[in-house]
C-alpha cells in the first residue's frame, strides 16, 4: 500500500529494489520473471474461466432438468439476477484494468472494482423507486428487511446517575457502552487510520462527524446523543483508541524492510508459511505527506477526500433510516466492508 506525496502523488516510492508483479523483488535485473511456485495464478485464464462458467451456468439454471422447475417466478428471477452478478464479476475479475495494489493478487482489486460498479448500478436503481417500493425491494436482500425499525434516541436521558433506579444507578452510561456502534467506531477509526495514516487529518474527520450528528440531529433521532456520549465517549475514547491502533498498524507496516523473496526460494517449511502468510501483507509501505497547505489546489483536494468521507459516513444512517435497515443487518456490514476495500485503491491515485 502506498502513503501519499505533497504534490499530489502517494508516497516515497522506493526504487532500490524491483517489486514484481507478484510480490518477489529482483535486486539483480528488472526482469519478468515469476517465481515457479506462483507463477501458475498470473497466467490467463480466459478459456478455462468461460468454460466452467459456463457449465456452471448451465447446471445452476436448471436446463439439465426441466422436470424439476417449481413455477416460483420470484425465485426464478432473484437466481437470475444474482447469476448476471455472477458473470459480470467474473469478467471483472479476469479484464478489468489492475489497480495500483498487487497483494494478495491483482484479480482480488480487479473483483473489488467490479463489486463497486454493481453497487452503483444498484443505487440508481433504487434512486428511481418510489421510497416504499425500495424499502420492500431490499426484502430480496435479507428476508428480514423491509420492516420499519424503531428508532433510539440516545438524549432521551443524558444523566449520568440515575439514583431512582435501585438495580443500576449508571443505567444510561452502561446501555450506551454496550451499544453496538461503541465497537462500529473504534473498528471503523481503525480502518480510516490505516487509510487516511495523518493524525491531524483524522481528529479533523472525527470531530467534523460529530459536528454532523449535531448538524442532522433534527432529521435522524440516531443523532440525538447526550453531551458526554458525543464528546467522551464517541471522540475522546472510541475515535481516540482506534485512531491510536490504526496509527500503530501503520508505523508497525512502515518501520518493516521490504525484501520480498519468492516461496520456491525459502530454505524450510517454516520460511515458505510466513512468505505465504506475507503476501496478504503490502508489497510496500510509503510514507504520507499530505500537506493540505502546500496551495489551494492541494487544499481543495484534501477538502474533498474529507467531505467525500463524512458524505459516505452520513450515508450509512441516512440509508439506514430512509431503507428501513437495522444496524446489526449483515447489509450494513456488507457495505462498509465494502466502502473500505473500494476507498483503499483509490486513496493510494491522491
Amino acid at each position: 500500500m502506498r502513503g501519499n506525496e505533497p504534490n499530489g502523488h502517494r508516497g516515497v516510492r522506493r526504487k532500490d529494489h524491483v517489486v514484481q508483479e507478484n510480490g518477489d523483488t529482483d535486486t539483480s535485473s528488472g526482469s519478468d520473471e515469476l517465481d515457479p511456485w506462483t507463477a501458475w495464478a498470473y497466467k490467463p485464464r480466459t478459456i478455462s474461466f468461460l468454460l466452467i462458467g459456463a457449465c456452471f451456468l448451465i447446471w445452476a439454471s436448471g436446463a439439465l432438468d426441466p422436470q424439476s422447475d417449481s413455477g416460483d417466478v420470484v425465485t426464478s428471477v432473484k437466481r437470475g439476477i444474482w447469476a448476471m452478478i455472477a458473470v459480470f464479476l467474473t469478467y471483472c475479475l479476469l479484464q478489468a484494468p489492475s489497480t495500483v495494489l498487487i497483494r494478495p493478487h491483482p484479480a482480488i482489486w480487479r473483483l473489488v472494482h467490479g463489486m463497486a460498479v454493481v453497487y452503483l448500478v444498484a443505487l440508481t436503481f433504487l434512486l428511481f423507486q418510489k421510497r416504499d417500493d425500495a424499502r420492500q425491494f431490499m426484502k430480496f436482500l435479507h428476508p428480514d428487511l423491509g420492516v420499519e425499525l424503531p428508532e433510539r434516541s440516545y438524549g432521551a436521558d443524558c444523566r449520568i446517575y440515575v439514583h431512582e433506579n435501585p438495580t443500576s444507578r449508571f443505567k444510561n452510561v452502561y446501555e450506551t457502552l454496550f451499544d453496538e456502534f461503541v465497537l462500529a467506531h473504534i473498528f471503523g477509526w481503525w480502518g480510516k487510520a490505516i487509510l487516511i495514516r495523518n493524525q491531524p487529518l483524522l481528529w479533523l474527520l472525527s470531530i467534523g462527524f460529530e459536528l454532523m450528528e449535531l448538524t442532522f440531529r433534527h432529521m435522524l433521532p440516531n443523532f440525538n446523543e447526550c453531551w458526554w456520549d458525543s464528546i467522551i465517549l464517541d471522540i475522546l475514547i472510541c475515535n481516540w483508541f482506534g485512531i491510536w491502533a490504526g496509527m500503530h498498524t501503520v508505523r508497525y507496516f512502515d518501520g518493516k524492510t521490504y525484501e520480498w523473496v519468492g516461496i520456491s526460494r525459502q530454505p524450510n517449511i517454516i520460511g515458505k508459511f510466513k512468505r505465504t502468510l506475507g503476501q496478504f501483507t503490502p508489497a510496500q509501505w510509503d510514507k504520507d505527506e499530505w500537506h493540505p497547505l502546500l496551495g489551494p489546489w492541494r487544499f481543495i483536494q484534501v477538502l474533498t477526500l474529507c467531505i467525500i468521507f463524512l458524505t459516505v459516513e452520513l450515508n450509512t444512517f441516512f440509508l439506514k433510516f430512509c431503507l428501513w435497515v437495522p444496524p446489526r443487518n449483515p447489509v450494513i456490514i456488507y457495505r462498509l466492508i465494502l466502502w473500505w476495500l473500494i476507498a483503499i485503491p483509490t486513496i493510494q491515485n491522491q
